[in-house]
């Protein structure tokens, strides 16, 4: 594979020298080309930028250098038989723009592929947009962003979007196997990974590691890894097969805190009616509230035609849980008396629009939640008004059944984690 970068800094790719990249370009599996796009300026002061049409701030990158840096990079290239002119499938433009689709290990997969990628790394506001549109009508291009934030260039970027697809490199890697277990490669982040000694500053390696059984290892490291992606990256999980053909479910998002503020005070209305001497805490919170623990639990949100109708959360807490406080309790609150320490998986907020209730949603809903149980949870634990009782039939179904709870009105059910 050839790898070219065309920047205003050229010096930042000297690290494409270094460790395993340097190596592959030493035995020949890589070719790399640094350009300075200034080669390709014709002024005394060699000018990249000027102001944007329509006035704003900041400057623009022009698009004659970049035009002309293109001629003569795709001009290396030649045309196959039976290819048009300008048509060039091996080879593919990245523009690192925050403005592109989110670059993953997927687009790395598709992009090893290619036999060539030449990186345009714009600064300023950017690159004219007519190179880019002029681009396409040559050359494949995808603009691909880095991360839902912003860098003073391309080049950071293309450094690591560089390096995520030239480890794909058959012959790249010394051994192939390690590519198949890191995060993202099979749907889930990586396991945690221990070397010697076993005990280090009173910590040790997990038994199991331990014990010379390939079997027990590979189970202990799956668990791990579907518990780190339910904690931190529910978004990365697979949608469940009752999901239908317009709803879409999914890790719940800072934007969706709105909605969620309106559709937890319909649905808890009624509640609070069936259950009138109980304080109902999704009644109380503010939108602000909500935005809060949107980051402190794993969310999962149901959509069916753009519009938000049900949504569940969890979050593993050590007993006692307090039902009116969305926080961990502490003794001296009403809290769940039994099995003190115990680390549970705390669900709650299951919620469907009142208007389809009876659909069966709020099961899916609660079963989904219950699979992305962490391993170290020993049971599920929920709460209810003892008025509800279509909430308590449709847990007793399901497996749940009454632990002591000391509050008034309130009923706390447990289920053992399969």
């Amino acid at each position: 594979m050839r790898v070219d970068f065309v920047s205003i800094f050229p010096d930042y790719f000297a690290p494409l020298t270094l460790s395993l990249p340097g190596r592959a370009v030493r035995e020949g599996l890589l070719n790399i080309g640094v350009h300075d796009l200034r080669e390709w300026t014709h002024d005394r002061h060699r000018t990249v930028d000027d102001t944007p049409y329509g006035g704003g701030a900041g400057m623009v990158m022009r698009p004659e250098p970049w035009g002309e840096a293109f001629d003569e990079l795709l001009a290396e290239e030649s045309v196959g038989p039976g290819e048009l002119p300008g048509e060039l499938p091996g080879v593919c433009v990245v523009v690192p723009t925050p403005a592109g689709r989110r670059f993953s290990q997927a687009e790395a997969r598709e992009l090893a592929g290619r036999e060539r990628l030449i990186f345009a790394c714009g600064r300023y506001e950017g690159i004219d947009q007519r190179v880019i549109d002029h681009l396409r009508t040559r050359v494949e291009v995808r603009e691909l962003s880095l991360g839902d934030y912003v860098l003073n260039g391309g080049e950071v970027a293309a450094l690591a979007m560089a390096e995520a697809v030239i480890r794909l490199l058959p012959g790249f890697m010394g051994n192939a196997e390690s590519l198949a277990e890191e995060s993202h490669e099979g749907g889930l982040l990586e396991y945690p990974s221990y070397t010697k000694p076993a005990r280090w500053r009173d910590l040790e390696v997990p038994a199991v590691l331990l014990g010379g059984d390939h079997g027990a290892t590979a189970a202990w490291r799956n668990a791990q890894a579907r518990e780190r992606t339910v904690l931190r990256r529910p978004d990365l999980l697979a949608a469940p097969d009752w999901v239908g053909a317009e709803e879409q479910f999914r890790a719940a998002e800072p934007a969706d805190a709105g909605e969620l503020f309106t559709l937890q005070r319909a649905c808890w209305v009624e509640e609070q009616q069936l259950n009138p001497d109980v304080r109902i805490p999704p009644l109380h919170e503010s939108a602000a509230d909500v935005q809060a623990w949107l980051s402190e639990w794993t969310v999962l949100v149901l959509r069916r035609a753009g519009r938000l109708i049900g949504a569940v959360r969890g979050r593993l807490e050590p007993l006692p849980l307090d039902p009116h406080d969305p926080t961990p309790s502490t003794p001296s609150t009403p809290s769940t008396e039994a099995g003190d320490g115990e680390l549970v998986w705390n669900i709650g907020r299951l919620m469907v629009a009142p208007d389809l209730h009876g659909q069966g949603i709020g099961r899916r809903l609660l079963a989904t939640i219950e699979d992305l149980a962490p391993q170290a949870a020993q049971r599920m634990v929920l709460f209810t008004g003892a008025g509800s009782e279509r909430n308590l039939r449709m847990y007793r179904k399901a497996g749940y059944r009454p632990i002591p709870v000391a509050a008034s009105g309130v009923v706390a059910l447990a289920k053992r984690r399969r």
